[in-house]
């Protein structure tokens, strides 16, 4: 399914798929691999609203995606409690986004950092799992998900309209993780958008 381009002058809800459309694309969906799939898309945010599509990103134990304003988002319990971690990354399917908006600029917009195409649902990725992000043994990194849920907000909303929040926390949306999952660093690295994402 192909979007028209976005009206940056217009609201987005009126620019993306309906519920129908969405509901058409569950079995798409669902058929992401399960165990190897590739990194889609890495995008930075340096400041609020502010979007970064990078063709190299590092992710660092401390950092997380270095150059990106999440730390200086935490609030300070959560950074005493360790809690922070915990949102270290926002990784979203690029199946589910790939849906909502064409370009990768539009699809930067859902506010999260990594977009891979794999099957990041509950049953393949419970908490505690860990990706390989590229070759950890080259360079590459491994991220760990983690059981702080990551739902459907008002910016989601107000980008991508109501179908699309009720999609995301449907019941289906969220067995499948559809709105994406968060993730620690446990070893740093490089990745790159074509990078083999891999369950390890």
């Amino acid at each position: 399914m192909r979007r028209k381009p976005l009206d940056r002058g217009a609201r987005l809800d009126g620019m993306t798929a309906t519920a129908t459309e969405l509901s058409a694309a569950l079995e798409h969906l669902r058929a992401a691999p399960a165990t190897e799939g590739t990194l889609a898309l890495v995008v930075r945010r340096p400041d609020v609203g502010a979007r970064e599509i990078l063709v190299e990103g590092r992710l660092d134990l401390e950092d997380g995606l270095e150059g990106d304003n999440w730390l200086s988002r935490a609030t300070s319990h959560a950074i005493a409690e360790g809690r922070h971690l915990e949102a270290q990354l926002n990784v979203m399917s690029a199946r589910m986004v790939a849906l909502l908006a064409d370009a990768p600029e539009e699809q930067a917009l859902a506010g999260d950092q990594l977009y891979v195409d794999l099957d990041i649902s509950h049953a393949n990725l419970p908490t505690g799992t860990r990706l390989a992000i590229g070759d950890p043994d080259a360079g590459g990194a491994v991220i760990e998900v983690t059981k702080k849920p990551h739902n459907g907000c008002a910016k989601f909303k107000a980008r991508f309209g109501d179908d699309a929040v009720a999609f995301v926390n449907s019941e289906a949306g969220r067995e499948l993780r559809l709105r994406g999952f968060n993730a620690r660093v446990v070893q740093p690295g490089v990745v790159r958008p074509g990078d083999p994402v891999r369950r390890l």
